[in-house]
């Protein structure tokens, strides 16, 4: 069983999806831990509700730099950490890390990359510029973390139809269901590759 640890900074509906899916046995693995960059986020309650381990590591909290660094990499050491998942995580990973868990950090995005991609599209910004610029579909991207945003080797994709009648919350809606589905796929694949992987 591989040791999974979500880095979250909001209302974690993709960490959920995640702790269900290990919970159901979808995902061999288990969700070790759970890190933020906030306090008070709803990613940390439902992180309580199911005894799963957390700390909020928030970089401007350090002075230095590498302190920081070296807490992150402190805190996925002690978890034995085999795979990072990014849900709904808003600050940028280390190159350090990268190096370190290479090909192991995973990250969902709620457009069809490459489209959408990138620095300050997140969230609803996304939604915004796929209606602005009159999309017939959009959707969400699984893909490898690599040093720039968005643009690692993607894994998976699901499509959604984009409606006249959208707005971005209702589009957003509409891709965050397929999130929920296409997360836990992505990693129950990726867990069985690592856990063959260990027992080989």
């Amino acid at each position: 069983m591989i040791n999974i640890v979500v880095f979250a900074s909001g209302s974690g509906t993709n960490f959920q999806s995640i702790i269900n899916a290990t919970e159901e046995g979808q995902i061999e693995g288990e969700v070790r831990g759970l890190i933020t960059n906030k306090d008070d986020i709803q990613a940390i309650r439902r992180a309580r509700k199911h005894d799963i381990a957390h700390v909020t590591i928030d970089p401007t909290d350090f002075t230095d730099r590498s302190d920081y660094v070296r807490e992150l990499l402190d805190q996925l050491a002690a978890w034995e950490t085999d795979l990072i998942v990014l849900a709904g995580y808003m600050i940028k990973i280390p190159a350090e890390l990268i190096k370190k868990f290479e090909n192991r950090i995973i990250n969902i995005h709620p457009s069809l990359l490459p489209k959408y991609g990138g620095k300050g599209f997140y969230g609803h910004n996304v939604h915004r510029a796929v209606l602005d610029n009159n999309e017939t579909e959009s959707g969400c991207t699984v893909h490898i973390v690599t040093r720039e945003y968005d643009e690692g080797p993607i894994l998976a994709q699901q499509k959604v139809p984009v409606y006249d009648s959208d707005d971005p919350s209702t589009l957003a809606k509409r891709v965050l269901k397929q999130e929920h589905l296409l997360l836990p796929d992505v990693i129950a694949k990726l867990a069985n590759k690592l856990n063959q992987k260990n027992h080989s």
